[in-house]
């Protein structure tokens, strides 16, 4: 196809993680791009999350590999456009015997090859803060990085204008995709190819296709915290993240801590609470979240669910949480049998979300493969 004022290889609708990592691979093959988003600036799931990238998290397999190449890019698109990362690594604290068995299950795996298994006493001496007095051990990932998503995703937006040429067209809706023609509420775009990633809009774009897929909302609670006076050692996580993340709960070996949580945590279980601290550049501390399933989330944050976090905070840690000084929700798309929805509606189309709430974590990856599906 010649391409002519309005004409590109490739159209991105979707300006969130998958939408700039999909434009990322198109241009590192000399494609011509632009990224397409109702919004005027990012303000979804993409920039509403921790920015903790996590590898150790991870289901076994894809998703482990997905994430493993994501950090490898993350770190070279962070050197290139000016994103700070803010922190390395993450600790797994436990102080269950369950959560121990379950962390030196998971080290026994190739998954475990940037970990370490550290005592009660080195994690007090590495972070002397820790008053946690039930501490029985800390799982330390060296793999992980954290960046600041609110500021993240629009530095990683202008760096692909500025330097890769991608052309952003912001406050346009799409209406209708009819290759090589895209119609949007300011006209007609054409592109030889079109990635879609809708987030968790289910219904503007291929709601048909969507609708196969039975999916839902999920929608989390964070929090942040007001600079305690002392630094994280790494992003600290629970005994409650390591039963909810894939790559420990997927062992056997940590079927004795999930059952001992719902005995003990019932509350926590019920509304999907697990610990997530990050450290922010002014000490502020990140902290979250929970996990509420529906297709339409009530918009209205909860109170109750705000004290089961920063009450996990204080037992994981032994610290009395900082002021809160903000709190948000944010949604993404969740399905019960998937990580991540790819279909391909058209031969020069691609449809794509990742539903398992892990798109900083795996995004880049992922974005490689829709464009190698798309110029093989």
């Amino acid at each position: 196809m010649a391409r002519g004022r309005d004409g590109y290889d490739l159209a991105v609708v979707g300006a969130g993680i998958l939408g700039l990592a999909s434009a990322l691979a198109a241009v590192r093959r000399g494609l011509r791009v632009v990224v397409i988003d109702r919004d005027a600036a990012a303000r979804g799931a993409s920039i509403r999350n921790f920015g903790y990238i996590t590898l150790s998290g991870q289901a076994s397999g894809v998703m482990w590999q997905r994430a493993r190449r994501s950090l490898e890019v993350w770190r070279e698109v962070a050197a290139a456009a000016g994103i700070p990362i803010l922190q390395q690594g993450a600790w797994f604290l436990a102080r269950r015997p369950e959560t121990r068995d379950a962390l030196a299950a998971f080290l026994a795996t190739d998954m475990g090859v940037d970990c370490r298994l550290l005592d009660a006493a080195e994690a007090r001496r590495l972070w002397p803060a820790l008053r946690a007095p039930g501490l029985l051990a800390v799982l330390a990932s060296s793999a992980e990085v954290r960046v600041e998503s609110r500021e993240a995703i629009p530095r990683l937006a202008a760096w692909l204008a500025d330097a890769h040429g991608v052309e952003f067209r912001r406050e346009t809706v799409v209406t209708g995709i009819e290759p090589p023609r895209l119609l949007t509420s300011r006209g007609a775009v054409h592109a030889e190819r079109v990635v879609v990633c809708p987030g968790d809009d289910f219904h503007s774009l291929y709601a048909e296709r969507l609708a196969r897929h039975r999916l839902t909302r999920c929608q989390l609670q964070m929090l942040r915290l007001a600079d305690p006076g002392w630094r994280l050692p790494a992003v600290v996580l629970s005994d409650l993240s390591v039963a909810r993340y894939a790559g420990f709960a997927e062992s056997a070996a940590a079927g004795p801590l999930k059952a001992r949580l719902a005995r003990e945590q019932p509350a926590q279980v019920a509304a999907g609470v697990h610990l997530i601290a990050a450290q922010s550049a002014d000490g502020t501390l990140v902290v979250g979240d929970s996990h509420h399933y529906a297709p339409a989330p009530e918009p209205f944050a909860s109170e109750a669910v705000d004290a089961l976090i920063l009450e996990e905070f204080a037992a994981a840690t032994g610290l009395t949480p900082p002021p809160t000084v903000a709190r948000w929700t944010g949604t993404y798309a969740s399905a019960a049998d998937e990580t991540v929805l790819i279909d391909a509606p058209d031969v020069a189309v691609r449809l794509a979300t990742v539903t398992s709430g892990a798109g900083a974590s795996t995004g880049f990856a992922i974005g490689e493969e829709l464009i190698a599906g798309l110029v093989a």
